[in-house]
């Protein structure tokens, strides 16, 4: 029998080839029902899916070498693929987004561009892909079932989600333009349900590989998982499992996740 509640997760695995080991052991120990995943860095014939179907997983994905990717997995379940890259730009190649029906929820999995070094080419981008997302986001959060948002955002939302905002002024990542859009998308109607979970406690997702900083929690929260109204009013649980960011040759993530009601239909 189904259980009650379905447990969706964002993982940038930072490379799906060296992290294999990393995330089969957190599949087999958090058990996800839906997890979208960053950072392949893999073409789509590298992508392990024999190896994520040995461990009951189905999945859709979208490669890229050395690059970017993104992937969508269902726990028992192949997702219904309904879009892979973001509409609004037929010229661009990067593999960052790709969206799926899974266990009743419709699921779009996202990397966003970090836009370092700023300003520049690379900055520009990451903005005009945010104002995409809030293109394509106004079609999914009116939705009459449940949709989820969830990857990451390469977005530090408000000082309170960085150890030490001083640091990291320069960074694209939090400079205001970039927090003006993040707050845009949620003004549309999405909860981020990590932050509505733990209040004004300090959560991360995301430590550097310098000085320690996944051991001193030092770190910064960029992976988020945005609810449309429906899920919304259902979340149970929000958490990130850190300690497969304190594994030996870890990501530099740890899986962020987030648990709500099982769907009617699902």
């Amino acid at each position: 029998m189904p259980t009650k509640t379905l447990k969706l997760a964002t993982f940038n695995v930072n490379g799906i080839a060296t992290r294999l080991p990393h995330l089969l052991a957190w599949l087999a120990e958090s058990k996800p029902d839906v997890v979208a995943l960053q950072e392949l860095k893999a073409t789509d014939d590298a992508f392990p899916v024999d190896a994520l179907e040995a461990a009951g997983y189905g999945a859709i994905w979208q490669g890229q070498r050395s690059w970017n990717g993104v992937a969508l997995l269902g726990r028992g379940v192949v997702p219904v693929e309904s879009r892979r890259g973001l509409p609004g730009d037929a010229k661009d190649a990067q593999s960052r987004y790709i969206e799926a029906a899974v266990h009743g929820v419709v699921v779009g999995g996202l990397y966003l561009p970090n836009g370092n070094p700023q300003p520049g080419p690379k900055f520009d981008y990451k903005l005009a892909w945010m104002a995409r997302l809030q293109r394509h986001a106004q079609t999914l959060v009116g939705l009459p079932h449940p949709a989820l948002l969830m990857g990451d955002f390469n977005v530090i939302p408000t000082d309170a989600d960085v150890y030490d905002a001083k640091a990291w002024r320069k960074d694209a990542l939090i400079q205001p333009e970039v927090r003006v859009a993040f707050e845009a998308l949620l003004a549309q109607g999405w909860t981020d349900t990590l932050r509505d979970v733990f209040g004004e406690d300090t959560v991360y997702t995301f430590w550097d590989y310098f000085r320690q900083h996944a051991q001193r929690d030092r770190g910064l929260r960029i992976d988020h998982l945005l609810a449309n109204p429906v899920l919304a009013k259902t979340v149970k649980a929000a958490g990130v499992d850190r300690w497969v960011r304190l594994e030996d040759k870890a990501s530099d993530h740890a899986p962020t996740w987030v648990e709500v009601a099982r769907p009617a239909e699902a």
